[in-house]
């Protein structure tokens, strides 16, 4: 039964859409209908700036790190695939929220406390390479994807590969849920960080 519940306030903790709350109660209006549709902290900055973006970023590292808490606060001893379980759920929950119809972001933020919690040296690899290539490029998928790559290599070089296989779980995530960001960075079509200044409605 601890189990279980666990896995129900994870994916709960995961699905609880920062961005749209935060969009809607300060400017009432629905982030998903402007700029990339995404409820993720990126568009957040598009649509109201820097400011409440970061904050939007902050509250879903929260979501992540604090699922993994509960879980190994609540469950104690357990085998580790059962905290990776609830781990992947609050990610799950974040990219498919049950509060936004099975829609919802792309993971990155609550992906990023999840690595925060279990892998802090996967983490720092991940923010410097995540840091490091939005500053020089600008394009905050290439980061994200960029990142997350490096996750599974570095748990397997401290830890071991059990984490790996996580950090390997977790890349797959993230890489699917930019798939469409990949053909646009591609194609060359993709947005920089800043770039449109303002969001246009419909501007997918």
């Amino acid at each position: 039964m601890k189990i279980i519940m666990v896995f129900i306030i994870s994916y709960l903790l995961g699905s609880i859409p920062t961005g749209y709350v935060i969009t809607n109660w300060i400017k009432g209006i629905d982030v998903r209908k402007f700029g990339s549709g995404n409820v993720g902290a990126t568009n957040v900055t598009r649509v109201m700036g820097l400011k409440y973006g970061a904050f939007v970023a902050l509250m879903d590292i929260l979501k992540g790190y604090i699922s993994v808490l509960i879980a190994q606060n609540i469950l104690q001893v357990t085998p580790n695939y059962i905290i990776f379980a609830a781990a992947l759920l609050a990610i799950i929950g974040h990219d498919w929220s049950i509060f936004l119809k099975f829609s919802g972001g792309k993971g990155v933020a609550t992906t990023a406390g999840v690595i925060l919690r279990l892998l802090p040296y996967g983490f720092l690899v991940f923010a410097i390479i995540w840091l490091s290539i939005v500053i020089f490029t600008r394009y905050v998928s290439l980061a994200s994807i960029s990142g997350i790559i490096s996750v599974p290599i570095t748990t397997y070089y401290f830890y071991d590969s059990n984490y790996a296989l996580f950090g390997l779980i977790v890349a797959i995530f993230i890489i699917y849920t930019h798939r469409e960001n990949i053909k646009r960075l591609l194609e060359g079509r993709e947005n920089r960080f800043g770039w449109p200044p303002k969001a246009k409605k419909g501007d997918k």
